[in-house]
């Protein structure tokens, strides 16, 4: 049985030391519109998500999904559907209408659930990612 909950702060310390394996810094859960969930399969830590809820200037507001990832010992298990649907049912509670994500062209499985959940590919054309080191 796999439980998906909002997570304490041991409980996202774990999940970025598994996830990210790095240390967690405890100012990330204060972060306003912050949304994290881990998944609990038998009291064991198998996956997490993470993004936020972003207000928009025309007064409505969208979720931004950045990472979502399952143990791969746990996959093909519904664990990352689970995570998925949390934070999407969550956003949406939040008054969100509108959520958006990132993923590598050959992630198979990723976008087989992306596209299963009704997600589509954006009608903006080819896009490519920026990152600025700041």
């Amino acid at each position: 049985m796999t439980d998906v909950v909002a997570p304490d702060a041991d409980l996202l310390a774990r999940a970025i030391h598994t996830f990210l394996n790095t240390a967690a810094d405890a100012s990330y859960l204060k972060s306003p519109n912050t949304l994290t969930f881990t998944a609990l399969t038998d009291n064991t830590l198998t996956g997490w998500c993470w993004g936020y809820h972003l207000p928009r200037p025309d007064g409505s507001s969208m979720l931004y999904l950045h990472q979502l990832e399952v143990l791969e010992s746990h996959r093909s298990q519904g664990i990352g559907r689970q995570l998925l649907t949390t934070f999407i049912t969550t956003g949406q509670s939040l008054g969100a209408t509108k959520m958006f994500l990132t993923t590598g062209a050959n992630n198979t499985p990723a976008r087989n659930l992306y596209d299963s959940m009704g997600g589509g590919l954006s009608t903006q054309g080819a896009t490519v990612n920026y990152w600025f080191l700041l």
